[in-house]
């Protein structure tokens, strides 16, 4: 996988996580899975940043989150 499908997953995993229905945990373990196979895809996987774009906390290249104004 490139790192494009990295990035248009995540954004698939981030627009369900923002219609939580309060199965977090669940959902929490099945993105630890999917990161777990990402990294096994490819060995330069940057699986802290990829959890962190998920989650809303930096841009898709690590830098700042852009706010659209």
């Amino acid at each position: 996988m490139s790192k494009k499908h990295f990035i248009k997953l995540a954004d698939t995993l981030a627009s369900i996580t923002r219609h939580d229905d309060g199965q977090t945990v669940e959902f929490a373990a099945v993105i630890n899975a999917l990161a777990d196979f990402c990294e096994g895809q490819n060995p330069h996987f940057m699986r802290g940043r990829w959890l962190q774009y998920i989650a809303g906390e930096c841009g898709p290249n690590g830098g700042k989150v852009r706010r659209a104004a």
